[in-house]
């Protein structure tokens, strides 16, 4: 069987969708069951054990022998809490009893790390391992994000293949629950929707204009590819960005999700937020070397095909995945 934590959820629920099309039903899915906003993203899919995140390391325990693969990719990813106890109890001590125990019965593991861990970006976005422990993450989400590689890279007893994968800014379908966390996409696209036009934050850097932000977006269905090939291949164990290797400002963003829905750009700013301005990322920008290194050879969609086919294909039929 194949665990995937956090598979309701946005990223999860699609690698569910993805590893059903390829054949694999015999899943056991984890997740906080109680949210029914999430469940739509399960409507279909197939497999054989639900159970809930907080029991599931007791059955894990009383089951390991029939696992052969283990995605965990459920973790609180709120960039705007501040609840440090939060963190250090789904991302970091959560992940401590998952990766135990997948060294403990020899279960291979991909994790889900974030680019958040990058903070401001002082030294750069490459994933080698040498450069993660000087890595200033500006939020509690980041932070629990950088402790738990961290911690992992000192692990003496590892699993027999381990991943974990530093995600960028994902967007894609399955995203609905998210709220104010969904992607930047997602929103542009509700603001079309029902406003005929997008505001976006004001740059607050002296440096930089208004809307030239720019981030790393990246499809969801490439980043589950991506899991899927890891998880075949087993190429080399470690840390490895997972973006498009492209920035993309937000301004360009905006004018391709017109562009997609034939409408014609109404661009206008507003102030960042006060409470989450100091922690701000302006750039973000995934070297891709380490991954392709390990043999990974398909190309990403680009953000226009990536954007077209999100809010064509889903968005606007509100369909999932």
């Amino acid at each position: 069987m194949i665990v995937v934590t956090g598979a309701a959820g946005f990223i999860g629920s699609c690698l569910v969708g993805l590893l059903n099309q390829q054949g694999y039903t015999d899943l056991v899915l984890v997740d906080d069951f109680t949210r029914p906003e999430k469940m739509q993203n399960l409507a279909g899919k197939i497999y054989v054990i639900k159970c809930q995140r907080e029991e599931f390391p007791f059955w894990l325990d009383k089951n390991h022998s029939s696992i052969k693969w283990f995605f965990h990719l459920g973790a609180r990813t709120d960039t705007r809490e501040t609840r440090t106890s939060i963190f250090d109890s789904l991302n970091l001590n959560y992940s401590k009893t998952i990766w135990n125990a997948c060294a403990r019965y020899g279960i291979p593991l991909i994790y889900a790390s974030s680019a958040a861990t990058y903070g401001a970006g002082e030294q750069g976005y490459s994933d080698d391992h040498s450069i993660i422990p000087s890595l200033k993450p500006l939020n509690p989400y980041g932070k629990s994000k950088q402790d738990f590689d961290l911690w992992a890279l000192q692990q003496a007893e590892k699993p027999p293949f381990w991943a974990g994968l530093k995600f960028f800014n994902v967007y894609g379908p399955n995203e609905y629950h998210k709220g104010r966390m969904a992607s930047v996409v997602f929103h542009m696209f509700q603001q079309i929707k029902t406003k005929g036009k997008v505001q976006l934050f004001r740059s607050h850097v002296p440096d930089i204009a208004d809307g030239e932000q720019k981030r790393d977006f990246i499809y969801v269905l490439d980043v589950i590819e991506v899991c899927l090939y890891l998880m075949q291949n087993q190429p080399r164990s470690g840390i490895f960005n997972l973006g498009s290797g492209r920035a993309t400002s937000y301004y360009d963003l905006a004018a391709i999700t017109f562009k997609a829905l034939n409408k014609v750009p109404e661009i206008s700013f507003i102030d960042t937020p006060i409470e989450i301005r100091k922690n701000y990322q302006y750039f973000t920008k995934a070297q891709m070397d380490k991954l392709r290194g390990a043999g990974y050879q398909l190309s990403f969609r680009t953000i226009e095909a990536g954007v077209d086919d999100y809010v064509n294909r889903f968005l606007a039929p509100s369909r999932y995945l």
